[in-house]
């Protein structure tokens, strides 16, 4: 990447409009026919096994980008997840932004959850998710170094706030969904507001539903046929946002 835009990466990889036109592969576009679903601060006993049971319920995986200390935690929830055929990508060890931290800081922070999903799940990430989405140039230098993937998204539900409703984080995440777009949402409220977890809970179900209305598959970013992270050359999808 030039330097100038490493530079700038942090600023503009948090503006959603901005990655999905010029780092099209970072904001997580894909296939137009598939719809990425993923969570991020992960896994959590409280609520993880209850996403779980819904997502087998309509034969559904997804991406799973864990934080290492949840999962040290929790380590035979992160197996049950990989025997369930859920994709595991790295969030980090805990969940600081990135600006706060130099590179040695942030290296460690990344080979730390690394280290810990291949010791727990024996299954080594390949992609990972920056919190709050800022993308640091130490970030980008680490995740090169352990051969991750940065990927964003192009959707997300505003699951973390405490006035979150199931309905509302329904029609966010719908107000910018497109075939071909990847969807963040939270399996736990470890970073978010208490409780705030089972409004992303029942928004799964009609969200699974109306992709599926809409003739789209859904599952992880593995289906999603993504380019790399800072390509610009693969075809934005054709407008049209899912709804019921």
């Amino acid at each position: 990447m030039p330097g100038s835009v490493i530079h700038v990466a942090p600023a503009l990889s948090a503006l959603a409009p901005v990655r999905r036109t010029w780092w099209p592969g970072l904001a997580g576009v894909g296939d137009p026919g598939h719809v990425a679903l993923t969570f991020d601060d992960g896994p959590d006993p409280r609520s993880t096994p209850a996403f779980l049971s819904m997502l087998d319920k309509h034969r559904v995986t997804a991406t799973f980008f864990l934080l290492g200390r949840m999962l040290a935690a929790a380590p035979g929830l992160g197996r049950e997840l990989v025997a369930a055929g859920h994709e595991i990508a790295l969030h980090g060890w805990g969940h600081r932004c990135l600006l706060a931290r130099g590179p040695l800081g942030t290296y460690e922070d990344l080979a730390r959850g690394y280290d810990a999903i291949a010791d727990f799940t024996g299954a080594p990430p390949r992609l990972y998710r920056p919190p709050y989405g800022v993308l640091t140039p130490a970030a980008i230098r680490a995740a090169r170094r352990l051969g991750l993937t940065p990927v964003l998204w192009t959707a997300w539900g505003l699951d973390w706030r405490a006035s979150a409703t199931a309905a509302s984080v329904l029609a966010t995440v719908r107000r910018d969904l497109n075939g071909g777009g990847t969807v963040l949402l939270h399996d736990s409220d470890c970073t978010s507001a208490p409780g705030s977890w089972r409004a992303t809970l029942g928004a799964l179900e009609p969200l699974i539903d109306g992709v599926r209305a809409h003739g789209l598959a859904i599952g992880p970013l593995r289906e999603h046929r993504m380019v790399g992270p800072w390509s610009v050359r693969y075809p934005l999808p054709e407008p049209g946002t899912v709804s019921d």
